[in-house]
């Protein structure tokens, strides 16, 4: 369980959902107990922690308060889509609770930048735009035989890896259902191969913490 720095002061921790009530537990002892109120859990040294429920779990599940029930809510098995795109490679695939069921790993080249100036840069760089859409292309279509399909049944449709990337896949518009599935959730993955989706998986049914510390002389 690693933690990454939080834009406008505080990290990022992402909890298992089965690991929550023991990972509040961890909270309140660090922090001489807490109390909660909604989704936030405030210490008693001021410190908070606020929970964000994993792709297709709703906000108040449980009501407002009880986090116990909002960790059994957060722990059920959901069916979700993912779709993780980074320069031309491309995977997909859908999750059944921890389990990936099918999947779809592809590549396609797209090269790199090349330095300004250069007598050939604008040939270059429409080669490499081209490639790029060729990418778009194949991923869209891999989206739509995996993913289409299943939108009666997913709960949300989780993308990670270059934003740039999947856009560009998701603007397909015989894409528009899955687009429309697509959760705010954005998974950080390095270029997606089938180990980097399977790890998706877990990474996308995770409680998001964001923990702020107590303010210094507090």
């Amino acid at each position: 369980m690693s933690a990454r720095p939080a834009a406008g002061g505080g990290r990022w921790v992402d909890v298992a959902p089965e690991r929550l009530p023991r990972w509040l537990e961890n909270f309140g002892a660090r922090h001489g107990g807490y109390a909660a109120d909604g989704l936030v859990v405030t210490g008693a040294d001021g410190a908070t922690a606020e929970l964000f429920p994993p792709p297709g779990c709703g906000a108040h599940a449980g009501g407002p308060g009880d986090l116990a029930a909002f960790a059994a809510e957060a722990a059920k098995p959901r069916r979700i889509g993912l779709l993780l795109a980074r320069k031309g490679a491309v995977a997909v695939g859908v999750a059944d609770g921890t389990r990936l069921v099918t999947s779809k790993v592809d590549t396609h080249y797209v090269q790199g930048r090349t330095a300004a100036g250069g007598w050939s840069q604008q040939r270059f760089a429409r080669r490499r735009d081209n490639q790029a859409k060729a990418a778009a292309a194949d991923g869209a279509a891999i989206a739509g035989r995996l993913l289409l399909p299943e939108t009666t049944s997913l709960c949300a449709v989780v993308t990670g890896g270059d934003r740039a990337a999947v856009d560009a896949i998701l603007a397909a518009p015989a894409l528009a259902p899955v687009l429309a599935m697509r959760d705010e959730r954005f998974l950080d993955v390095p270029e997606p191969r089938h180990a980097v989706l399977e790890e998706a998986v877990a990474l996308a049914r995770t409680v998001r913490v964001l923990v702020r510390d107590p303010a210094a002389g507090a």
